[in-house]
C-alpha cells in the first residue's frame, strides 16, 4: 500500500502537480511508514510562526505591492536615466539599477519583469539595442535584486538555515553589486558597439527627476541605517518600510486611494500564503528526512568521495543550479538548506557565505533553461517562444556564473563588511 501511494505521488509530480502538494502527500507517507502520527508535519510550521522574523514577510511584500501599483516604477526609471542615461549603455544601465532595486522590495522576479520588463524593453529598442541584448536583459534583470536588502528569499533563508537576517542583509550588497558590476560591463561594450542612442546629461531633468523621487530614493538608507545602526531590528524595519510606502503613496505623492489598499492588501497576502503553504508542507517533508538521518547519511557519502572544501564548493554550485530551475525559490531553501547546511559546515564554510553562495545559484536559477522562471514569464510578457528567450539570455547567464565563482572562492566578498563593522 505504501508503495503504491509512493508510485502515485511520483506519477502527480510527473504530470506537474503543485510541488507543495508533492512535498505535503511525501512527508505525510514517510511519518506513516514510520508509525508516526501525521500531525508532526505542521508541528514544524507551528514552531516557524513562532520566528519574530517570520513577520518581515508579508509587510515587506506589501510595501513592495504598493510600490508595484504606484508610479514608483516610472520614478524609478527616470531617476536612474536622467544620471546615468548619457552613458554607453546607459540605459542597459538603467535596467539594472532600476530593477535590482525594485526586485530587492518586491522579492519576485515577475512582478519585476511585468512591471519595469514592459517599460523598459521599448525603450532599449528604441535606443537601438539589439533586440536579442534587450529581451536577455529584462529577462535577466528580473532577479536580479534577490541579494539586496530586504530581499524576501534572504528573510527566509535566515529562518530555514537559522542565520542572524541583519547580517545576511548585510552580506548579500557587495555580491549583488557585483554581479550589477559585470553586466554593466557587458552592457556598456554593447553600448559602444550599437552605437545606441544616448540622452545628454540635463542638469534642469536630474533635478526634476530628484524631486519627483526624493520620497523614494531614502528607503534602502532608512531600513540599512535603521537596523545596523541598532534603532530598529528586521522585522520592525519591515513595519516602518510599510508603513512609510503607505503614506508616501496614499498621502504624498497620492498614486493610489484608500480604497486600492484593499485590493492591494488581498493581491500581496495571496503571494505571502503561497509561500506559507510551501513552508508548512516543506517543513513537515524536512522534518521527516531529517528524523531518517538523510542529511547525516549525506554527509558521510559525502565525505568518502570530496574531500576539500573548493570540491565541495563546486559540486554544491552544479546541484544548486540545477535546484534552482527546477524549484521555486522559496521550496529550494526549504527543502535543500537544511540538508546541505551540516556538510558545509563540516567542510568549514561559514553559514553566512553559504547564504549567499545558494541564494546567487537561485538567482541564476530562475534563467537556467530547461525550465527557469524568468524564461517563461518573460515569454509570456513579450510573445516570444521561450526557447528564443533562453538563447537570447545564455551570455547574461553565463557572466552571472563567472560572478557566483567569484562569489564561491572569494569570502571577503560576502564576509568583508562583517568583518569590518566588527572590527569598528
Amino acid at each position: 500500500m505504501i508503495l503504491a501511494a509512493g508510485i502515485l505521488i511520483a506519477l502527480f509530480f510527473f504530470f506537474g502537480a503543485p510541488l507543495f502538494t508533492i512535498f505535503g502527500a511525501a512527508a505525510l507517507l514517510g511519518f506513516v511508514s514510520g508509525g508516526i502520527h501525521p500531525s508532526a508535519v505542521i508541528i514544524e510550521l507551528y514552531r516557524m510562526a513562532s520566528a519574530s522574523t517570520l513577520v518581515a514577510i508579508p509587510l515587506f511584500t506589501f510595501a513592495g505591492y504598493m510600490m508595484a501599483e504606484s508610479k514608483t516604477p516610472e520614478r524609478m526609471v527616470n531617476l536612474t536615466q536622467s544620471l546615468i542615461g548619457w552613458m554607453p549603455g546607459g540605459v542597459a544601465l538603467v535596467c539594472l539599477f532600476a530593477c535590482a532595486f525594485f526586485t530587492a522590495f518586491t522579492g519576485c522576479s515577475g512582478v519585476t519583469i511585468i512591471a519595469l520588463g514592459g517599460l523598459l524593453y521599448p525603450i532599449l529598442l528604441k535606443r537601438n539595442y539589439p533586440e536579442n541584448f534587450s529581451l536577455g536583459l529584462v529577462t535577466t534583470c528580473g532577479s536580479l535584486g534577490l541579494l539586496f536588502p530586504p530581499s524576501l528569499p534572504l528573510i527566509l533563508y535566515g529562518l530555514i538555515g537559522q542565520v542572524d537576517v541583519d547580517k545576511l542583509f548585510l552580506a548579500g550588497i557587495v555580491p549583488g553589486f557585483l554581479l550589477i558590476f559585470l553586466l554593466g560591463l557587458y552592457s556598456f561594450k554593447v553600448g559602444l558597439r550599437s552605437e545606441t542612442g544616448r540622452s545628454r546629461p540635463n542638469l534642469r531633468g536630474i533635478l526634476k527627476a530628484i524631486r519627483d523621487g526624493i520620497w523614494i530614493i531614502p528607503l534602502p538608507v532608512i531600513i540599512l541605517v535603521g537596523i545596523y545602526g541598532g534603532y530598529f531590528t528586521a522585522s520592525e524595519a519591515a513595519a516602518v518600510c510599510s508603513f512609510y510606502v503607505f503614506i508616501v503613496e496614499i498621502l504624498i505623492y497620492r498614486d493610489l486611494k484608500l480604497k486600492d489598499v484593499p485590493r492591494i492588501i488581498k493581491d500581496s497576502m495571496v503571494l505571502v500564503g503561497g509561500i506559507l503553504i510551501i513552508l508548512g508542507v516543506s517543513l513537515g517533508f524536512t522534518s521527516f528526512l531529517i528524523d531518517a538521518r538523510v542529511p547525516m547519511i549525506l554527509l558521510e557519502t559525502v565525505r568518502q568521495y570530496i574531500t576539500s572544501p573548493l570540491m565541495f564548493l563546486l559540486i554544491l554550485n552544479i546541484l544548486l543550479l540545477v535546484v534552482g530551475c527546477l524549484m521555486d525559490i522559496f521550496s529550494a531553501i526549504i527543502v535543500v538548506v537544511p540538508l546541505i547546511t551540516p556538510i558545509a559546515q563540516s567542510f568549514g564554510v561559514n553559514p553566512i557565505h553559504l547564504g549567499i553562495i545558494f541564494l546567487t545559484n537561485l538567482e541564476i536559477g530562475y534563467l537556467t533553461p530547461p525550465v527557469g522562471l524568468n524564461l517563461f514569464i518573460s515569454s509570456y510578457r513579450f510573445k516570444k517562444p521561450v526557447l528564443q528567450v533562453a538563447r537570447f539570455s545564455l551570455p547574461f547567464m553565463l557572466i552571472l556564473i563567472a560572478a557566483l565563482m567569484l562569489i564561491t572562492y572569494v569570502p571577503s566578498l560576502s564576509l568583508g563588511l562583517l568583518d569590518y563593522l566588527k572590527m569598528h
